[in-house]
């Protein structure tokens, strides 16, 4: 299936794009679905079932607030971020759903929403919706959520997409040898050739403006995250330390205040712990291919903007359009999702990604920037996704930022040489699915092994 770069980079909420963003959107999709088919109004009851991840870690992800919404026909795009805890909290106390917004059904939270130890055989994110009426089921839907937002229906897995439902593309690529061959062919740019790809769905007016709406959307996020300070909900009792940070990086340069070489890097730190703070609070962000890994792209973006001078609207641009070409890569031969393969799925992606659109707007090569995207991906490797307490918080925050700084060096190496290197990163992405098939389901965002456990101990 052809993947455009608004797949890949999505306007919607923290913490999880597969434990929230997925469920929100799936929840609402039924709910839309009853309402098409004319069966709102028989509706008596509506019965949750998430299994694998997202039952193991759901609460902490707030998958189940995040279907509740859904169902009350919220999208994830949406929603107002500060109307969730007053939506929730009403649902709980009155005991009634309202269903697509419009249809009242009591909804019974212990009942009704179940979190099950078993897993389906497609997918760990997956969840059924079943919708009763007086004489038994109304419908029923089972939903996987894969990663980055993107849901997939068992009637699409049971019926295969029509070939009329296939966008068809002028330089179609599912590896990055074929990227490279036709870079080369054609003389074109990565971001060039993504942006004519892109053109079979959207005027080039309109990819342009889409792509500065996701780029104003992360300078946002990162904005809220340099003011807001506090503890992250949760429990765990995390304090931001973002806010913090932007008032010492601003007093650097004046007078009797010491500075520091490394204060470009802190910048970048900066960037990326002010976004994950925001997505850990459930705030308003940009999934940059997950919401895990959602600091890393928006921090380097950032890092380029800030301290090159003659950055444009135009870096914007080339930048997302080359990261989602590596992101479709990853999409297609491996997963961007930490319940399938771990967090070098989610972060090592994002690292990928960001390498790549940075080494493009330094005016790199096709060649470098597979390079670079590659570098930045093997060093990534066997990244486990064990999130203490179930949270995006430890170590999810503070792996942004490191990867960030990865991206960075990745692709500073990258260009010291001409393309050429040992392992390509067709190899490196296909490690990547081989290591997560090979990882144990305790690593792959269940918390149930590894820093989670730890923790526990400590």
């Amino acid at each position: 299936m052809a993947i455009s770069v608004f797949d890949l980079f999505k306007i919607g909420i923290g913490p999880s794009s597969s434990h929230t963003v997925g469920p929100m959107r799936a929840a609402a999709t039924f709910a839309q679905a009853l309402r098409e088919r004319g069966l709102l109004a028989q509706v008596q009851r509506v019965e949750v079932r998430l299994y694998g991840s997202l039952s193991a870690t759901g609460v902490g992800h707030a998958t189940d607030r995040a279907c509740l919404l859904g169902l009350m026909g919220q999208w994830p795009d949406q929603i107002d971020p500060h109307s969730i805890e007053p939506r929730i909290a009403q649902l709980l106390q009155e005991r009634c759903l309202m269903l697509d917004g419009r249809q009242p059904v009591e909804f019974d939270y212990g009942r009704d929403m179940l979190l099950l130890d078993e897993s389906l055989a497609y997918h760990p994110n997956a969840m059924t919706l079943n919708a009763e009426g007086e004489q038994g089921c109304l419908f029923s839907q089972t939903y996987y959520s894969v990663g980055g937002g993107f849901i997939v229906e068992q009637a699409e897995i049971d019926a295969p997409q029509s070939s009329a439902a296939q966008v068809d593309l002028p330089y179609e690529f599912s590896s990055a040898a074929e990227l490279l061959s036709l870079c080369k062919q054609h003389g074109l740019s990565v971001s060039q050739l993504m942006m004519a790809n892109e053109r079979a769905w959207r005027s080039e007016a309109d990819i342009r403006a889409g792509l500065l709406k996701i780029w104003a959307a992360m300078r946002e996020c990162v904005a809220n995250g340099m003011r807001n300070d506090g503890i992250l909900p949760g429990g765990l009792n995390v304090k931001r330390r973002a806010a913090r940070l932007h008032r010492s990086l601003q007093e650097v340069g004046k007078p009797n205040v010491i500075g520091s070489t490394l204060s470009a890097m802190e910048w970048v730190n900066l960037f990326a712990l002010a976004v994950n703070e925001e997505n850990a609070a459930g705030g308003r962000m940009v999934t940059a291919p997950t919401n895990g890994a959602a600091g890393i792209i928006p921090a380097v973006l950032h890092y380029y903007m800030k301290f090159n001078p003659s950055a444009c609207d135009d870096d914007v641009v080339a930048f997302l359009l080359a990261a989602a070409a590596v992101g479709i890569l990853c999409k297609k031969n491996a997963s961007i999702s930490g319940a399938e393969v771990g967090c070098q799925g989610e972060v090592g992606s994002a690292c990928s990604m960001a390498a790549a659109g940075l080494a493009e707007v330094l005016g790199a090569t096709a060649p470098q920037l597979e390079n670079a995207a590659e570098i930045a991906l093997e060093h990534n490797l066997g990244l486990t996704c064990d999130p203490v307490g179930g949270l995006v918080q430890i170590p999810c925050i503070e792996r942004n930022a490191i990867a960030a700084v990865k991206a960075i060096n990745a692709v500073q190496m990258a260009l010291r040489g001409d393309g050429e290197h040992f392992i390509s990163l067709d190899r490196v992405i296909r490690t990547m699915r081989d290591t997560g098939a090979d990882m144990h389901a305790n690593y792959k965002e269940t918390s149930r092994g590894g820093l989670a456990v730890a923790y526990v101990e400590c």
